[in-house]
């Protein structure tokens, strides 16, 4: 099984790099714009988002996947402990990934079941300030992997990954931090985003049965009620983004909760491989399926997207038909 899926990720994380980077540019640069129709704290957490994926495919997959699956000389292993330096910001942006999630969770929750602190919180500027305290928290917890980590890592001859050191691996102080480490990425995030949404739609159900009575039908007059409509995007975004995290992180995080319990069994050993492998994989898929959640579930994003990709298209065919056109004689 390890074999196959070794085999597996040889094409996998190419194709991931090729789709990963253009479509998490091209994110950045519609929701830059924009015209998306989502509202300026909205944008400003999914633009964090993609800044967060997009350094996850260069400092993941391209940084140290690759040259583990094709066994590529990492060019930083050196004295000066590049790769230390690596490894904190890889699980870093990790970590920030996975809490700007939490973070928009929080701001749909707060927008939805709270209109009137709607005004004082989910507004641009909370937004920048929140995304740049998680961040520098983000940052500031995983120093401690630069002093645990060995900057001389091998696999056989081959050169492979940062190892935690004998000195930090027995040691209780840093054994509690580890711990702590997978509990906060990805346990709390995952709890937190299942109460919010379990609460979000306790609350709509709520509000739209209440809403009904008063109104008599969600139609009133021929015309659609534009509240429930406006409601209803919000909270499709909401939880294909939600659902897309806790589906695609929830092998990594059950095979952690496997890992820190210390189950001594060959055979389980060998399918928690297969399983940290598979984890990886979707963990990483993760990076490149906002841009087509946000194209599917939102009208205004599909027709900017289209706009965006026909620009260049479009500019390229006008260059070629006026280079081919003939020079007009001269008089």
């Amino acid at each position: 099984m390890l074999w196959i899926l070794y085999n597996i990720q040889r094409y996998y994380y190419p194709i991931l790099i090729s789709i990963g980077l253009p479509v998490n540019v091209v994110t950045l640069v519609i929701l830059s714009r924009g015209k998306c129709g989502l509202s300026s704290c909205v944008t400003q957490y999914l633009m964090a988002m993609s800044v967060t994926d997009l350094l996850i495919i260069i400092l993941d997959l391209i940084m140290r996947r690759l040259p583990i699956i094709f066994y590529f000389q990492f060019f930083f292993v050196t004295k000066l402990k590049v790769c230390n330096i690596h490894a904190v910001l890889l699980y870093g942006v990790t970590d920030c990934s996975i809490w700007f999630t939490v973070a928009f969770t929080i701001d749909r929750y707060v927008a939805i079941c709270y209109p009137k602190l709607k005004a004082k919180y989910c507004t641009k500027k909370k937004a920048a300030v929140i995304i740049a305290v998680v961040t520098a928290i983000c940052c500031l917890k995983n120093i401690f992997w630069y002093f645990i980590l060995d900057n001389g890592y091998t696999l056989l001859p081959y050169s492979w990954f940062c190892y935690i050191t004998n000195q930090a691996f027995y040691t209780p102080f840093w054994s509690a931090i580890q711990s702590l480490h997978h509990i906060l990425t990805p346990g709390l995030p995952f709890f937190l985003i299942l109460l919010l949404n379990t609460l979000t739609v306790r609350n709509i159900l709520v509000a739209n049965k209440a809403r009904r009575r008063i109104r008599g039908s969600n139609v009133v007059g021929g015309q659609k009620d534009l509240e429930l409509e406006s409601r209803k995007n919000s909270i499709v975004l909401l939880f294909v983004i939600s659902g897309n995290f806790i589906v695609l992180w929830m092998v990594f995080m059950v095979n952690s909760i496997y890992v820190r319990i210390g189950v001594r069994n060959f055979a389980l050993s060998r399918m928690s491989l297969c399983a940290q492998e598979i984890g990886f994989m979707l963990q990483l898929l993760s990076c490149c399926t906002n841009t087509f959640i946000y194209a599917v579930t939102q009208r205004k994003f599909r027709e900017d997207l289209q706009y965006v990709v026909k620009c260049p298209i479009t500019w390229i065919f006008r260059s070629v038909k006026h280079q081919q056109k003939p020079n007009s004689p001269q008089h």
